[in-house]
């Protein structure tokens, strides 16, 4: 469990800056960058603890909330620093992904569940606080688009029992699955891969309403 809250703390981190840099691209004032940080931070973890019907990480432990306060204020702090790498926002968003993919897996296995179940709880865990982020911010969240996002996260929880099964140590198999979901991505955006798209190219679907 140590482990997991190592990672969950980091994804924090992680999920915190990209929230706050979401925030500041749309010009919120300091009540919305805070609150933008902090359900990119804790959202998905919050639904992964509420589906396992275990105490919520962040209030059972303040230790997250004051790393969430840290985080955002010295992400606006820094903000022209972070600006000026052009892809902070996404590799941010990435790192964050593929910590919380692993915790939430970890979670799950804690619990006694199947692979599968533990899969998809990493999975959450990852996305939805980016999913709750993008609705705040008035934008489709990525999940929905046809982005390699979420097919990541599931890799990486299936390359996670590929090896446990190995018989890997665990601190190895944490790295190494974290590392499987963050190149997914990374590869899918520089090589401008997509999963299949059920329109056709010129068809506009509201002549079908």
């Amino acid at each position: 469990m140590e482990y997991t809250l190592i990672l969950d703390i980091l994804g924090v981190i992680a999920f915190s800056i990209s929230g706050v840099l979401s925030a500041l691209k749309k010009r919120m004032d300091v009540f919305g960058i805070f609150i933008i940080a902090f359900v990119t931070s804790v959202g998905g973890g919050t639904l992964r603890d509420v589906l396992l019907g275990v105490p919520v990480m962040w209030m059972q432990n303040l230790t997250y909330v004051y790393v969430i306060i840290i985080t955002a204020v010295l992400a606006v702090f820094f903000r022209k620093k972070l600006f000026y790498l052009r892809k902070s926002l996404f590799l941010f968003d990435t790192f964050g992904i593929g910590l919380y993919t692993v915790a939430g897996v970890e979670k799950g296995i804690a619990e006694g569940l199947p692979a599968i179940i533990c899969i998809a709880l990493g999975t959450v865990s990852a996305c939805f606080g980016g999913v709750i982020r993008d609705i705040l911010c008035n934008e489709i969240p990525q999940i929905f688009r046809r982005e390699i996002y979420a097919t990541a996260c599931i890799l990486g929880g299936f390359s996670y029992f590929v090896f446990l099964r190995l018989n890997l140590p665990l601190s190895l198999i944490f790295i190494c699955s974290g590392f499987v979901v963050i190149l997914v991505r990374l590869s899918a955006v520089i090589f401008k891969l997509s999963l299949p798209s059920v329109y056709k190219r010129d068809e506009d679907i509201e002549d079908y309403w």
